[in-house]
């Protein structure tokens, strides 16, 4: 049975979404990156990076947001998760790459600054930055990168669990979603689904 550690409130929300998509076999283990259980003994024993996600498969364990739901989605093709054909599954991987690499790291400046600098203020420089930095992603996925109703166009795809997931975490981090209606309506979309709606009914428990 696969195994995915999962913190909530993290990214590994979105890999989290795709397996309940997929109808796969697997084991949530639950850890408090707030508890600094990521830096625990235990859990670097299982991904070294001491980040989430890791899923652990029977082949090994993969880390890292793009090869998890890459993969979920073609060891799971009965669930259309993502394209086969090859172009068009290259620019899902560079839209979740967009999201991994750039979206989410301006989003860690705000509690995780300790990354890029050390001073205080710096980190208080970064803080402040956030809103402005997420700002200019969002308008560049809902100009450019969304295609409607769902990011790669009329069907459900990895990219949706992991956008979803982002997009979440806007207003706490100051960003009204509302200046982006296509992501916004997306965003109530995707959480009305059912197996959105059961993933996070049991983080609410």
């Amino acid at each position: 049975m696969l195994k995915l550690f999962h913190a909530w409130g993290s990214c590994s929300l979105a890999p989290l979404i795709a397996l309940e998509e997929a109808g796969a076999d697997y084991e949530t283990v639950v850890i408090s990156t707030r508890d600094g259980d990521q830096r625990g003994a235990e859990y670097l024993a299982v991904n070294p990076k001491g980040r989430v996600p890791a899923l652990v498969t029977e082949r090994g364990v993969l880390t890292e947001n793009p090869a998890i739901l890459a993969w979920i989605a073609q060891t799971y093709p009965e669930a259309r998760l993502a394209p086969t054909d090859p172009w068009a599954f290259a620019q899902a991987q560079a839209f979740n790459s967009y999201l991994c690499a750039t979206v989410h790291v301006a989003h860690a400046h705000k509690h995780r600054g300790y990354r890029w600098a050390d001073e205080a203020a710096s980190f208080a420089d970064m803080t402040r930055k956030v809103p402005e930095t997420e700002t200019a992603c969002f308008r560049l996925i809902e100009d450019e990168m969304f295609k409607g109703p769902y990011v790669l166009g009329d069907t459900f795809s990895i990219c949706d669990a992991y956008l979803f997931t982002l997009a979440d975490w806007l207003d706490d981090d100051g960003v009204d979603i509302r200046q982006f209606p296509k992501v916004h309506a997306h965003r109530e979309a995707i959480r009305a689904r059912p197996a959105v709606s059961k993933v996070l009914a049991r983080q609410a428990g």
